[in-house]
């Protein structure tokens, strides 16, 4: 049976994401994709999706999905407030768990906090791939349903749910708190000691440019070296390097940011740390710490590790709520009591 997934209002912003557009950069063509790769594949895990597959990414909150034609196995991944709006009323439901929204429900992600980014997993949600992905990359209308971000009316091909019980992630991730960790950039030498300092002790606050292209922060500014100036020949980015334009002011890219570009990099967010500055919402503060390139890749496979063992923690929880998991892996006969023999009790 056909199903599909409605987009009743897209919120403060949505897309289609997925692991991102690998491979084309050489030719100018970003990655794209989710901004947080943890969730995308947790959230899939929760509806049985493969872990990279389409998912919908959600931004701040306000946005609103219906079941069209059949009932859909829908989770979110993210620290979101839930609710399910039918002829009944309204009644809260809880992130990290997969349930079933019927024909004539909405979902409605009224929040995302803390951070600001939700990712919503459809079981068989399908996306047509343009050049190996479906993620949206809107400056070149590339992938999603039409090259752009999702709008109220759109409807995207998904399989219909078949009876059965759902899965939960009993305990949402810790989130990872302290400075994000940097790399030194390959425009280090642009900037002398005292502001390399200046940059990796003080507290820059996000701006309110700050989209899936990038985060303009505000703070100290970081002068560059006269010999240098502010403008290199024009050479390769990544999401994660830290441009200083003319006014000093760090510019951390994200999936959607540009190939090359022609500003000073002083520095590369760690991967891990990435989708930390991308959740942060306008007027919050972050703070930059320095790492080798080495300690940066134990780290990523550190969280790899974490993200993993919380893929292997996810259950099946029937209807009622009744973890099944644990309830058959706990000893259910440990502590026995004879009432008529208490010194046999055990």
């Amino acid at each position: 049976m056909s199903a599909y997934v409605r987009v009743v209002s897209p919120g403060a912003y949505a897309s289609i994401q997925d692991a991102g557009r690998i491979g084309f950069r050489r030719i100018g063509v970003p990655w794209s994709g989710v901004l947080d790769r943890r969730l995308m594949r947790i959230a899939n895990h929760l509806v049985g999706n493969e872990e990279t597959a389409p998912v919908i990414e959600c931004f701040d909150g306000g946005q609103q999905f219906a079941a069209a034609d059949a009932s859909l196995r829908i989770a979110l991944a993210g620290n979101a407030v839930l609710e399910v709006e039918d002829d009944a009323g309204r009644r809260q439901i809880a992130p990290w768990h997969s349930f079933i929204l019927e024909p004539g429900q909405a979902l409605r992600i009224t929040r995302i906090s803390p951070g600001r980014i939700g990712v919503l997993a459809v079981s068989g949600m399908t996306v047509p791939a343009v050049m190996a992905s479906a993620s949206t990359y809107a400056r070149a209308a590339l992938g999603g349903l039409h090259g752009r971000a999702l709008q109220a009316g759109d409807e995207i091909s998904a399989s219909a749910a078949t009876a059965g019980a759902g899965r939960m992630l009993a305990q949402a991730p810790e989130p990872t708190v302290g400075a994000i960790r940097v790399v030194a950039g390959p425009q280090r030498n642009h900037f002398d000691s005292s502001f390399w300092s200046i940059f990796t002790s003080s507290d820059y606050k996000v701006s309110p440019a700050a989209d899936r292209m990038g985060v303009r922060l505000e703070g100290p500014p970081l002068r560059h070296l006269a010999r240098y100036g502010h403008e290199i020949v024009s050479d390769a980015t990544v999401p994660g390097s830290i441009q200083i334009p003319g006014n000093g002011l760090p510019v951390v890219l994200l999936a959607d940011a540009q190939t090359a570009g022609g500003y000073p990099k002083i520095a590369t967010v760690i991967s891990a740390d990435l989708a930390r500055v991308a959740a942060s919402p306008p007027g919050s503060t972050i703070r930059f710490t320095a790492v080798g390139a080495y300690e940066g890749e134990q780290i990523a496979r550190d969280e790899e590790r974490l993200t993993r063992a919380l893929l292997e923690a996810i259950r099946t929880v029937p209807g009622e709520g009744v973890d099944l998991d644990a309830l058959y892996s706990g000893n259910l006969v440990d502590g026995v009591v004879n009432a008529l023999s208490p010194e046999q009790s055990r």
